[in-house]
Formats: structure tokens, sequence, C-alpha cells
């Protein structure tokens, strides 16, 4: 008899995007917290400031979807956030929003081509980064808890409440 290893499902495709876009939620009412000017140029420690931690999570997400699903990615040092075509980062709070929300449909886009077994198939994304797809995936959203808490330290050093860490609503 042969011994076949089964792989143990802990989630689903549909619920593990509705995880993230639950983050994604929760990051753009962060974004929203801000006032203008902070959000572009308040840090704290010599950390970047917000909008340049939020393009970050926005360059993978949008990059690092289109990658997933269709093989294909720049090279990490291409994406905007790296500072090489300022002109793609918005300069309003109102354009990083609708940005933001361009973003979310090009993830809802992208997902529904993503077929089940992809997710641990091995790819090098950006080209530096080799990894099952679906730690891959689970960076992206790691990343994003990560730069966003940033975010909520930085709310907090201006006086401002942020919104509560479980709110994904």
């Amino acid at each position: 008899m042969e011994n076949v290893q089964e792989l143990a499902v802990v989630t689903t495709s549909e619920a593990l995007l509705e995880h993230w876009q639950g983050h994604r939620r929760l990051t753009r009412k962060v974004i929203e917290s801000f006032p203008e000017k902070e959000l572009f140029d308040f840090s704290v420690g010599g950390m970047r400031p917000f909008a340049f931690l939020a393009m970050e999570i926005i360059d993978l997400t949008e990059h690092g979807i289109k990658g997933l699903a269709t093989g294909i990615y720049p090279n990490v040092n291409e994406l905007p956030h790296h500072g090489n075509n300022p002109a793609l980062i918005p300069t309003t709070k109102a354009n990083f929003l609708t940005k933001w929300d361009d973003v979310t449909e090009v993830l809802n886009e992208y997902w529904k081509q993503i077929p089940e077994e992809h997710f641990q198939e091995i790819n090098v994304a950006f080209g530096a980064y080799e990894n099952k797809n679906i730690d891959t995936i689970l960076y992206f959203i790691d990343n994003e808890i990560h730069h966003r808490a940033q975010g909520t330290v930085y709310l907090r050093a201006l006086g401002i409440e942020p919104p509560m860490f479980w709110d994904r609503s």
C-alpha cells in the first residue's frame, strides 16, 4: 500500500480572502484616521511616514496578487514604494483612499483566478522571495498587520484614538 500524505485543510480560499479583506478594511480606517499632513509627514523614531508604509501594503497587495495569479511579478526594486516612480504614489489622503479601494477590487478580481492547488506551489515573488504561494500570501497579510500597528502607534503619538484592532467590519 502506498503512503499518501493528505494536506489538512485549515480554511478555504474564500475564508482566507475574507480574512485578508477584513485586515484591509481596518487598515483603511487607520489611513482615514490620519490628518492629511501627518499621513505624509509624521513618523516616530526615524521610521517612514504612514503613507509610505501604506504604499508598501498597496504595492505588495496589487502586484503580489497579480503575480500569484499570473506567475509574473515586477522586480521588487520596481515597486513604487521603493521610490523609483514617485508619480505612482498618491499625494493626498483622498487619492490614497481611492487607490486603496482600487487595489481592493484588483485583489478580488485576481483572487478568483488562483486555483486552490496553486497555493502549495513554490514561486519566486518579485524576483527575490522564493516560497510556497500560501506562505507568500500570509506574508502579505502579516506585513500589512505590522505596518498598520506602526500607524496605530503614530496615531496615539498624535493624540488620536486609533480604530480598535479587532474592528474589521
